[in-house]
């Protein structure tokens, strides 16, 4: 896997979780990343997950609620001062971050998919072979997703695609990874209850 030493200088491959969003369809007491999953708030699965992975460096992108007390050691927080701008916004401020550095790829999960595993982040991390990996669940695409330097300047900025039309536009770009585990969001209290 990369590098193992992070010091601004030297790393190849970084973790990249976006919990940004508002949450707007979750209807609850606290906001859907902090809600109560089995005794424990939603997005720690989550960063638990990406911590798992291996990876060297760990970044976590944050808009609609403060998650600092919940990051992993080691992980840094990125504001995205446009989240309402949509998903794109918060890909884009995590690219932005990057760019600068001698990151190759970045491999993206978000912070509302408590079903995803620390061994799916580290199979599409590992998965270089095209500049995008795909996690895929019983043939079923989903996250993390691996996106390579090459890529990032045809990364949308805005909206809530993310980089799926990317992935759907330059099938030969991308390497599906099956992996285990369950890719769906919660969006919902009714998806919470019946996450548990």
């Amino acid at each position: 896997m990369a590098p193992t030493k992070w010091d601004d200088a030297m790393v190849v491959t970084a973790g990249v979780l976006l919990a940004a969003g508002g949450g707007t369809r979750f209807v609850g007491p606290d906001h859907k990343l902090r809600a109560d999953a089995a005794g424990r708030p939603l997005v720690s699965y989550a960063l638990d997950a990406m911590a798992g992975s291996g990876l060297p460096l760990l970044v976590v992108v944050t808009g609609a609620v403060d998650l600092d007390d919940l990051l992993p050691t080691g992980a840094v927080p990125i504001a995205n001062p446009a989240w309402e701008r949509g998903q794109g916004t918060s890909l884009a401020t995590a690219v932005a971050w990057a760019r600068p550095r001698d990151i190759e790829a970045i491999v993206v999960g978000l912070g509302d998919q408590p079903g995803v595993t620390a061994a799916s982040w580290t199979a599409v991390a590992a998965e270089a072979t095209t500049p995008i990996a795909i996690a895929t669940y019983g043939g079923r695409r989903g996250h993390p997703v691996r996106l390579a330097r090459e890529v990032w300047d045809r990364l949308p900025t805005e909206g809530d695609a993310g980089a799926r039309a990317l992935i759907r536009s330059a099938p030969e770009l991308v390497t599906e990874v099956p992996c285990v585990g369950d890719p769906s969001d919660i969006d919902t209290v009714e998806d919470l209850a019946r996450w548990r």
